[in-house]
């Protein structure tokens, strides 16, 4: 074999494994996991959420306070789901399972941010207008010109006036009145393209710079779901929430999470390991 020969080989092996250091997925068996609690919202929109009349936490809101940390309680949600489930907030009908955990973990290399989702999706939905895929799961980041994004989570991308919502628009999605969402999402469909997409005064399922890889699993009755996306920097607290779409659900009706944080060597809700 000649020398240049070899050379090239042996800087293609290089490279070769380089790349695969840089996608190699995390010893998930090595990161803490947190459940984080997600329950259907019916229709409680941020306009329900800023409404005194409708809604008691407003005040502390005002106040800086988080939803988090009004209403999550050993390892629970203390909210009325009777109320939730009733006809004035949820007029199609409530699924049967108002609320159920997702095992959350998170881990970070120079690149990449890593993301996995565990969980066990419910049937007894009220509305099954998906045919294709019978989950879906997304993670939204806000950045910080959405108004108290690390109070409410996604909660400010969802209105009054989006489609599913009782005599709303049906070409309407989610969006935002200021700052934008970073929306990354898998789909269960075979053959689903992973959403990389982003939420500003109208939502896009591509175009997003996320670099967003998503890659999603069954056993028995429970999935996991993991994404990759870039990482948003070392010493970053980055405020997220999550949205699990099951037993062929679309739209407003989904499972949701409050609005946590993700620290990156830095604090947060949940902190995610460094690889």
């Amino acid at each position: 074999m000649k020398k240049s020969t070899a050379s090239l080989l042996v800087v293609g092996t290089l490279l070769a494994l380089g790349s695969q250091m840089a996608v190699a997925a995390p010893d998930w068996a090595k990161v803490p996991k947190r459940d984080i609690n997600v329950f259907h919202p019916g229709v409680t929109p941020i306009e329900w959420v800023g409404k005194k009349s409708d809604h008691s936490g407003t005040a502390g809101l005002k106040k800086g306070e988080t939803c988090v940390g009004c209403h999550e309680e050993k390892g629970t949600l203390n909210f009325n789901f009777k109320r939730l489930a009733d006809k004035e907030l949820e007029p199609k009908g409530a699924p049967k399972t108002m609320m159920y955990p997702v095992g959350v973990q998170a881990a970070y290399d120079a690149s990449n941010l890593y993301i996995r989702l565990t969980f066990k999706a419910p049937t007894g939905g009220a509305d099954k207008s998906d045919k294709e895929n019978e989950v879906k799961a997304a993670v939204m980041f806000p950045d910080s010109k959405v108004p108290q994004a690390a109070q409410v989570g996604c909660w400010a991308s969802c209105h009054t006036d989006a489609r599913t919502m009782p005599g709303a628009d049906d070409k309407k999605t989610k969006y935002a009145k200021e700052g934008s969402y970073e929306l990354m999402q898998w789909k269960s469909a075979k053959g689903a393209k992973v959403v990389d997409g982003t939420v500003t005064t109208e939502r896009k399922m591509d175009g997003g710079a996320l670099g967003a890889k998503a890659e999603g699993s069954k056993a028995g009755d429970t999935y996991t779901v993991t994404f990759t996306r870039k990482n948003p920097g070392e010493g970053k607290t980055v405020p997220f929430g999550i949205a699990i779409h099951g037993d062929n659900a679309t739209g407003r009706f989904h499972h949701v999470s409050l609005g946590y944080t993700l620290g990156l060597g830095a604090e947060g809700d949940l902190k995610a390991t460094k690889q």
